[in-house]
């Protein structure tokens, strides 16, 4: 007779067989996550675009954009414009009114010129420093157009505060590119010829207490 199978009676090795089977079966490999999609055309590809995809259009803020179109243009070539054109309208003046020409002599390190018509002791004088320095323009670092607008407000003014004569420091041109006194000798000829040469009775080099060979006693006319 066959032994039965004895209901409740607990057997922990009753499935053994079945479950060392399944441990010999090879584990399933686990699947390989799938390559990552290549980016579109509508995708930034660079660090700016993903920047701008996120925080959206950058625009400067409203104050400082109001800044900098309210920031003046600068006015020096439509001041040196004018000082050209009147200056053109002087000469040309002086030629069909037949005024003559200054009276110029100059060295290296002598420069001095008179108006028409003045008679010479008064350059003498000036020359001799009788005359008290009432003020000073010093054109060091800028340029000729800058130079010349300077000169000719500086000449204006001083006669308008009845001025007579005034020092005017053009320098001697040692720093310059070729060693020349560019403004030295384009002040010359601003002060002899047009509208300043009319504003001027003589000019000469200054004495050495004043600056000498790089400054220029200007007398004015009354």
């Amino acid at each position: 007779m066959g032994k039965k199978k004895h209901e409740g009676f607990n057997s922990p090795f009753a499935d053994l067989s079945k479950r060392l089977k399944e441990d010999e079966e090879p584990a399933k490999a686990e699947p390989v996550p799938p390559p990552p999609p290549a980016p579109s055309a509508s995708e930034p590809e660079d660090d700016a675009a993903l920047f701008e995809q996120w925080v959206g259009e950058v625009r400067p803020l409203e104050g400082r954009e109001r800044q900098l179109r309210a920031r003046p243009e600068p006015k020096l070539a439509e001041a040196l414009q004018d000082a050209e054109d009147a200056e053109a309208l002087a000469v040309l003046s002086d030629l069909v009114g037949g005024r003559g020409e200054f009276d110029l002599s100059d060295t290296e390190e002598w420069v001095e010129g008179l108006a028409p018509g003045i008679d010479r002791k008064l350059l003498r004088r000036l020359k001799r420093g009788d005359f008290s320095v009432q003020g000073h323009l010093d054109l060091h670092g800028l340029v000729r157009e800058a130079a010349q607008v300077e000169v000719r407000r500086f000449i204006r003014d001083s006669r308008g505060q009845g001025k007579r004569c005034v020092l005017i420091i053009p320098g001697r041109g040692k720093g310059s590119p070729d060693g020349e006194p560019v403004l030295k000798k384009a002040l010359v000829r601003w002060l002899s010829r047009g509208e300043l040469g009319r504003q001027v009775l003589a000019f000469c080099t200054a004495r050495p207490g004043d600056g000498g060979a790089g400054a220029l006693y200007v007398l004015l006319r009354r």
